[in-house]
């Protein structure tokens, strides 16, 4: 537990990062464009790298693609999963509306839209972290190759 407890501190900063954003966001009516989305991966990817930063230096020479990895990942399900309980009190208790208006249409076609909406948004987290620590491990994992 003592591995994880810089990667679980880094996820639950990330996923304030990212609530205060949507707050931000809805203050300024923009929360309803996904296209502002887009950013949440700049926001969750720096503390992937931050975290894997970190644990880089805190290891020093004992640090492996495993501990990077692990640390990362876990940065960023925390962040994603701490991130889609917000959005699931939000839009069912802070502001009811705000589902319907994110997509009129859905709404009318789909029965439960809510789930629909909240399995994007953590599928969306975990992809992103999958994808942005394997990406981040090739610059900080050591080589293999002999130096001349």
């Amino acid at each position: 537990m003592k591995n994880l407890t810089l990667p679980i501190r880094f996820g639950i900063v990330t996923s304030a990062i990212l609530i205060a954003y949507f707050l931000i966001l809805s203050l300024m009516g923009k929360h309803t464009n996904v296209f502002y989305s887009l950013f949440n991966g700049v926001i969750t990817g720096f503390g992937i790298y931050e975290t894997i930063k970190y644990t880089r230096l805190r290891q020093g020479k004992g640090f492996s693609y495993g501990s990077g990895f692990t640390a990362g990942i876990t940065t960023g399900f925390i962040a994603s999963l701490l991130f889609t309980f917000f959005f699931a009190l939000y839009s069912t208790e802070l502001n009811s509306h705000f589902l319907d208006d994110l997509s009129k249409v859905w709404a009318k076609d789909y029965k439960n839209f809510q789930g629909i909406v909240f399995f994007t948004v953590a599928i969306m987290g975990f992809a992103t972290t999958l994808v942005l620590t394997l990406s981040f491990m090739q610059l900080f994992k050591s080589s293999n190759n002999p130096k001349k």
